[in-house]
């Protein structure tokens, strides 16, 4: 018998310049049901970005493709 798992979930949390937050969150959320934005520290204009762990790939080339164009800061995790 399989058991059914709900997918993993996996984050980055990131930071951003507050005049581009607008632009950032429209263009992430509006990858297909890839990945969704929320303000994990506004006073730090920092957000967090949730997706499944098997979207990784994905998730990945999408950041790469917006560093291009956005201001951003990975925040590493303790």
């Amino acid at each position: 018998m399989s058991e059914n798992k709900p997918p993993a979930i996996d984050s980055m949390l990131i930071a951003i310049p507050p005049g581009q937050i607008v632009l950032f969150k429209s263009i992430v959320e509006s990858y297909d049901n890839l990945a969704t934005l929320r303000t994990e520290d506004p006073t730090r204009h920092r957000l967090r970005i949730y997706f499944s762990a098997d979207s990784r790939d994905e998730v990945e080339a999408m950041m790469a493709s917006l560093e291009k164009q956005f201001q951003i800061e990975r925040i590493r995790e303790k």
